[in-house]
């Protein structure tokens, strides 16, 4: 996470800022020297002139810089760069903590201990990855929600600050101060806001085009289970129960003006909300690299069948749900798998409390699972145990969520985990080489056809054999 310099992509940045392209937004930040402000690249104010901009590939580098965020375009809003997600295999375990969700004052000695490496060596590894620590990679990206918080919702400081990940009030007001360069009441401004109902949270989530909101929906659809999903027009919820215990639902709705999602959150506890938040974001594969994905699949695929540009991957919300949907739809059609899936969350699934939430119920947790003989299922009794297995793994071992080593459970193959790594890991490189449906898509293709071909992106290979069919 640098400053940008070389020529080329300074020209290309360039361009961008002045077209205030959407499709670059959040690739990079320009940072204007007049002004000592940094904005995302579809800034609605009138272009500074190109020799008072420098470039950044990242907020944080602005920040680090001395320039603070824009209040009108909000960098805080941009969607997230793949750039983010780094290179090294302990940089994105550290990430995935810290995006699971930390306690407020965890330390750096406790993160290290979870990784196996000691705190010199991660912090080695973010400043050369990431160009900044550990602390202020999640100072920051608090920093940033806070903002948003502040911005977009009526909430009270004392709200914003446990929202964000704040352990204090005094904590983030000190935070903000040194990390974006106001206070908290400087960012919200003196312009009323808008009521909000106390138990509800709405926030804007912007994505970099083109993204195919119908095709989503109509995936999703197909495999909606009553109770947990429900969609109505464009707009798609679920309910949801967090790592931190917080339980509700939220809704999605697609503004067609503009390349962005209405997300409205309905939870009994707000405290830590970025694991969510980014958890909403993966469900939707907001982040993806749209253009540069569609640009592979025409090259692979551009010349063989038409293709459906800005197909992203939906999501499942936990690895255990999309694990457990997995083994459902081993051998058996989407429909059956479907009915098994509805029948599971009728017969195990907790129902939500309150007026307001009568007929949702949350997804059956491992314990519902492990301490249920699973009678009402008609299956093999082989595969109920698979069932159990998986729920017993995700109670007793330490890591459940390392895919990879549930092949070690008997009834789970290599099938099983690429479907959870496809849906719910979003991997962006798996290719489900045994599915029934990619194998009817392979006939339209040519005998020399091989999958490697659009790597690193096979997962989006899979999902436009999918659209084929």
């Amino acid at each position: 996470m640098a400053l940008i310099v070389d020529t080329d992509q300074i020209a290309k940045c360039s361009r961008a800022r002045r077209a205030r392209d959407t499709r670059s937004d959040g690739l990079f930040f320009t940072a204007v020297k007049t002004t000592g402000i940094y904005c995302r690249s579809i800034c609605p104010a009138n272009p500074p002139k190109e020799t008072n901009v420098e470039y950044h590939d990242s907020a944080i580098s602005a920040a680090k810089s001395g320039f603070r965020p824009c209040l009108r375009c909000r960098p805080d809003s941009a969607p997230l760069s793949s750039a983010w997600q780094g290179t090294d295999t302990t940089v994105k375990r550290a990430l995935a903590l810290i995006h699971s969700g930390l306690e407020p004052e965890e330390s750096l000695e406790s993160l290290s201990d979870r990784l196996g490496v000691t705190s010199r060596y991660l912090r080695q590894l973010f400043t050369r990855k990431l160009g900044t620590s550990p602390q202020k990679y999640i100072s920051y990206q608090r920093a940033l929600l806070a903002k948003q918080l502040l911005h977009e919702t009526s909430m009270s400081m004392t709200s914003v600050a446990l929202s964000s990940g704040f352990g204090s009030l005094s904590s983030f007001n000190r935070q903000i101060k040194s990390q974006l360069g106001l206070t908290p009441r400087q960012i919200r401004g003196s312009k009323p806001k808008a009521h909000q109902d106390k138990t509800s949270i709405n926030l804007k989530l912007s994505y970099r085009p083109p993204l195919d909101w119908k095709s989503m929906m109509a995936f999703l659809q197909a495999r909606f289970i009553n109770g947990i999903e429900w969609q109505t027009g464009v707009t798609y919820g679920r309910t949801i129960q967090t790592a931190a215990g917080a339980k509700g639902y939220f809704e999605v709705s697609h503004d067609e003006t503009k390349p962005m999602l209405h997300l409205r959150l309905h939870l009994d506890r707000t405290e830590n909300l970025y694991p969510l938040i980014l958890r909403v974001r993966e469900l939707f594969d907001l982040d993806a690299p749209a253009e540069a994905i569609d640009e592979r699949m025409h090259q692979v695929l551009g010349h063989r069948f038409k293709l459906t540009p800005g197909l992203r991957i939906p999501g499942v919300w936990s690895y255990f749900e999309a694990g457990i949907r997995g083994i459902l739809g081993q051998q058996v059609s989407v429909k059956q798998a479907h009915s098994l899936v509805q029948t599971l969350v009728s017969e195990l699934g907790e129902s939500i409390t309150g007026e307001a939430n009568q007929g949702l119920k949350l997804f059956p947790t491992p314990e519902k699972v492990v301490n249920n003989e699973l009678a009402f299922f008609r299956m093999p009794q082989a595969r109920k145990d698979t069932i159990r297995r998986l729920a017993k793994h995700f109670i007793e071992s330490e890591n459940p969520e390392n895919i990879d080593d549930w092949v070690l459970l008997k009834g789970i193959g290599p099938w099983t985990v690429n479907y959870v790594k496809l849906r719910a890991a979003k991997d962006p490189d798996v290719w489900l080489a045994g599915d029934a449906g990619v194998k009817n898509a392979l006939k339209l293709l040519d005998d020399d056809f091989q999958s490697d071909m659009a790597s690193p992106w096979r997962s989006y290979l899979v999902f436009q054999l999918w659209h084929q069919l």
